[in-house]
């Protein structure tokens, strides 16, 4: 991970589409607690810290699977920092789409944050592969364009075949794709992502972020050569009206720094005209969250 590399950085203000901020002592992430790393606070003056060059015009938060029946209240502390600080501009909050119909007054509640751009119910994690077509979930996915929500993936690549499915079922539904869909990095494993993710790209309502890529290989020994081919991949599929960077950050810091992360985002665009590369870092998510 210590390659000889140049120094790159965009010249222009950056849009981050995945950001996480959290307050443990306020509100419990079980998944937290056995990550000494990560087992901290991580707020709007860390992230600051962290970013180091990267100039940040606004950020997107991203709901951080904190514990159940504390979801509400983790989206109203964030909407309550958004007044003090005007770069955060949306809100991916968590909701229990599997409940099918009777999730519509938590909806409801989201909605009336003003801050809300989409829903994230973490799928990753999901022993069962076909969770996400389950009729409970998908009745509550039906009424995320009622309020406007587009639903963010959170999965791994083995779960696509699911996901392919589901976003058939519903055209009516924006999606994004969190991490470019978890390839199997740390092995070296190109299929059946690579078949996978070209299918996805295929919907016209799915947009991809270009985020969470190093922390799918060795934390500790990754090198920019293992990721590229992902990262291209991605891109090529996607296209670069429908990529928008995210940096992941904090658990992004178990792999990289903030700042480095952006570098590598910048090198792997770097063939692209000045107008691509704005529309990746910010363009595309100024449009797609209407920030």
């Amino acid at each position: 991970m210590n390659e000889q590399r140049e120094d790159f950085m965009p010249d222009f203000a950056i849009v981050d589409t995945h950001i996480h901020l959290w307050e443990p002592s306020l509100i419990p992430m079980e998944w937290c607690a056995g990550v000494p790393a990560l087992n901290k606070p991580f707020g709007i003056a860390e992230l600051d810290r962290h970013r180091g060059r990267v100039a940040l015009e606004k950020f997107v938060f991203v709901e951080c699977d904190v514990a159940k029946g504390r979801s509400l209240d983790e989206a109203r502390r964030i909407a309550g920092l958004a007044k003090d600080d005007p770069r955060l501009g949306g809100i991916v909050a968590h909701a229990p789409l599997e409940d099918g119909a009777v999730v519509e007054p938590h909806l409801e509640a989201l909605a009336g944050l003003g801050l809300v751009k989409g829903v994230r119910r973490l799928l990753q994690n999901e022993a069962d592969n076909d969770f996400c077509l389950r009729p409970d979930f998908q009745a509550g996915l039906a009424l995320l364009p009622k309020y406007g929500f587009d639903f963010e993936l959170c999965v791994f690549h083995h779960q696509f075949p699911a996901v392919l499915e589901l976003v058939a079922r519903h055209p009516q539904v924006r999606f994004v794709l969190d991490h470019i869909g978890k390839p199997p990095i740390k092995a070296g494993g190109i299929e059946p992502w690579w078949t996978f993710i070209k299918a996805l790209a295929a919907f016209p309502n799915v947009i991809c972020k270009l985020s969470g890529v190093a922390t799918e290989a060795d934390h500790g020994n990754w090198r920019e050569a293992q990721l590229r081919p992902y990262m291209d991949r991605a891109v090529d599929c996607f296209g670069v009206d429908r990529i928008m960077f995210g940096g992941d950050w904090p658990v992004s810091v178990l792999a990289l720094p903030y700042e480095r992360w952006v570098e590598t985002v910048e090198r792997a665009t770097a063939h692209f005209s000045d107008s691509e590369r704005r529309a990746i870092f910010r363009d595309n998510a100024m449009r797609w969250y209407q920030l």
